[in-house]
């Protein structure tokens, strides 16, 4: 016998209902399991063996759950803080139990992917995959092509941290486009400050195959397609 979940568990991994929506759903008869009706929560099944439908929709079900998150600024990267907000107080308790993937400093906001895929997750933050994350940066002033030059050389900062090197695209006064493979510390903050253009604003645009939905609104997520899954696991 394989691994058997809670059908009200089951349709909350999905990434869809709360567990309060699922108990709904199951209660109006919507849900069926091998083409029967099922209102019981408690019921086990097979996720990968058991038919399990909502509506007549087919769910599809996963071992794992990612979600992307349009991070806001003044929210920590964190599971948990005593005293401040966190991005898993922006999920609904269901969600808890994900964990962020890397960290965006609190007042930089953008793409940030929330998983229990521990596998994954470190993949795509070892140094030697070198996973490109680009970043909307505004900026004092406007980079040239010197800036752009020192990035593709590799900047060494003024502690000595040296950077591999990156790219930087010109957006006109006051904008530009930063892409990393690594993760440094406040690093994009430190290197355009290194050539005198200190960032005032950041926001992560994407993270390898994975782009930032633009229709989630600061705070809001939504859980990943099947295609973006399918993209990140290819890395």
């Amino acid at each position: 016998m394989g691994k058997q979940l809670r059908l009200d568990k089951l349709l909350a991994d999905t990434g869809r209902w709360s567990r309060k929506e699922a108990k709904l759903l199951l209660k109006q008869g919507r849900v069926k399991v091998d083409g029967a009706v099922e209102k019981s929560g408690d019921r086990k099944v097979e996720p990968q063996l058991a038919v399990v439908t909502v509506d007549g929709e087919g769910l599809r079900w996963a071992e794992f759950r990612y979600l992307m998150l349009h991070k806001p600024g003044g929210v920590l990267t964190a599971t948990e803080d005593r005293h401040q907000k966190t991005v898993l107080d922006l999920l609904p308790p269901d969600c808890r139990d994900l964990f962020p993937v890397g960290r965006l400093d609190k007042d930089t906001e953008g793409l940030l992917l929330l998983t229990d895929d521990g596998e994954l997750a470190h993949h795509l933050l070892s140094p030697k995959h070198h996973v490109d994350k680009c970043y909307l940066a505004c900026i004092e002033g406007e980079v040239d092509e010197a800036d752009c030059a020192a990035f593709r050389s590799g900047i060494v900062l003024g502690d000595g941290t040296k950077c591999l090197p990156a790219e930087l695209e010109s957006l006109g006064a006051g904008k530009c486009l930063v892409t990393l493979r690594e993760g440094k510390f406040h690093q994009v903050k430190r290197m355009l400050a290194s050539r005198g253009k200190p960032v005032v604003g950041l926001k992560r645009l994407s993270m390898g195959t994975l782009r930032l939905d633009e229709g989630l609104k600061p705070g809001e997520f939504r859980p990943l397609t099947e295609a973006e899954e399918t993209e990140l696991k290819k890395l």
